[in-house]
């Protein structure tokens, strides 16, 4: 059972470090998860400052916890992400309610064809006609926050904190 150190509430920016096992069964709960969703919600900042959410379908994540989508490039959240690209991504299966994800990082629009063949969905030919107006929105995770019943990964009983670790190039690798 995985749950969140005390101490980790001292200090909410940061996670608490976890060894490599706790962190590869954190990482394995959370892609348990986010592997079994078709969809998840994408939060974004808008110009006020104000969180604006909306479902996204996602591609599984990479092995570095890296996740793709496809929008249009004149979408609202575009516009947002250009001027903040700070986001969070929640994944939940609330008909089982095993637990939920959020991975949180920096949105990175991408408009290079190739990446954009490479990952290219059947619908997307309806969507995007000639694939035009269509950008990959690449999240780098930086934080990721696990709640996996199934898995034994449980909040902090006292302040029901969840398991979180930090990613990315500077982070410990699951």
């Amino acid at each position: 059972v995985l749950v969140a150190p005390l101490a980790a509430q001292d200090a909410p920016a940061k996670a608490a470090p976890l060894a490599a096992e706790e962190r590869a069964k954190l990482v394995a709960a959370a892609r348990e998860i986010m592997g079994a969703q078709k969809y998840c919600a994408l939060v974004t900042i808008d110009a006020t400052g104000r969180p604006q959410v909306r479902t996204m379908n996602p591609f599984p994540p990479e092995e570095d916890m890296t996740v793709w989508f496809a929008t249009n490039t004149r979408s609202r959240k575009v516009q947002e992400l250009r001027r903040d690209p700070r986001v969070t991504l929640y994944y939940s299966d609330h008909e089982t309610a095993i637990g939920y994800v959020s991975l949180a990082g920096r949105a990175v629009l991408v408009e290079d064809m190739q990446e954009i063949l490479k990952r290219k969905r059947a619908y997307w030919d309806q969507a995007f006609p000639g694939l035009k107006n269509l950008v990959l929105i690449k999240v780098v995770p930086e934080r990721l926050d696990v709640l996996n019943y199934k898995a034994g990964t449980l909040a902090d009983p006292e302040t029901w904190r969840t398991p979180s670790i930090e990613l990315g190039p500077t982070a410990p690798r699951p």
